[in-house]
């Protein structure tokens, strides 16, 4: 019996802890009320931004650099709907349908956020983005309270 209560207590810390953290959960969501996901979510001081493609509505380039800029203009429009700046993004997830265009993609890439704080960065390939897009990018942000 005795384990059994201890068992309940357990439980009620741990259920009225996930509540707490889902009520610290802040969504911004999505313009477009079709798409299945937020443009972000902020837990704490962090903001999670969904991945952006290079679409402008709806539409993509069939240009690399036009996607490429697309994309970091889409992030940039998501970063203003959060409250934050190109400045507080910290780190960075980049796919890219076609690794051979790694470069050309860092060097649009770069030209969005100051040379002396550039986020950490992970790159990877990927086969078969959304709408076949060339790139997705990822972001975290800190926000200041």
């Amino acid at each position: 019996m005795n384990y059994i209560i201890k068992l309940g207590c357990v439980l009620i810390l741990a259920f009225s802890t996930l509540n707490v953290l889902a009520e610290g959960v802040t969504f911004y969501p999505h313009s477009n009320p079709n798409l299945p996901f937020s443009t972000a979510t902020q837990v704490g001081n962090i903001v999670y931004l969904s991945g952006q493609i290079g679409d402008k509505d709806g539409m993509l380039s069939s240009d690399m650099a036009t996607q490429a800029h697309q994309v970091m203009l889409n992030i940039q429009a998501a970063t203003k709907a959060t409250g934050v700046t190109m400045a507080d993004i910290f780190k960075c997830t980049v796919m890219i349908d076609d690794m051979a265009q790694w470069k050309a993609f860092s060097d649009i890439y770069i030209t969005y956020f100051d040379k002396t704080t550039l986020p950490a960065r992970s790159a990877f390939g990927a086969d078969g983005l959304a709408m076949n897009a060339m790139f997705e990018v990822e972001c975290m942000a800190y926000k200041a309270q």
